[in-house]
């Protein structure tokens, strides 16, 4: 089965709000098998423009990345960052090449 990525990149503006987002989004990534891969380190931008926050987070399907991100549990989640933030997201589905 081919795994798939949730490719986020954020603008935070109130951290202590953003950090309740990443508490709530704990529950449904871990029910759909969410592993991060890149959260928020450093980054260099050699190309383009990018937000300050990356974000890489693997699922073992394309089914599970996408339902987890139309979930009721991730979407009360997102409700706490949408105010408190600006973000880029996509699935993107891997490849086995």
């Amino acid at each position: 089965m081919t795994k798939a990525y949730w490719i986020a990149h954020v603008t935070v503006d109130d951290p202590a709000t953003y950090d309740a987002y990443r508490r709530a989004n704990a529950e449904p990534f871990a029910r759909f098998g969410a592993r991060f891969l890149v959260r928020g380190g450093p980054q260099q931008v050699v190309e383009g423009q990018a937000r300050p926050r990356s974000m890489v987070i693997e699922f073992p399907s394309l089914q599970a990345a996408t339902d987890c991100y139309h979930s009721a549990e991730y979407q009360a989640a997102k409700a706490l960052r949408d105010p408190v933030s600006a973000a880029d997201v996509m699935i993107v589905e891997g490849w086995d090449g």
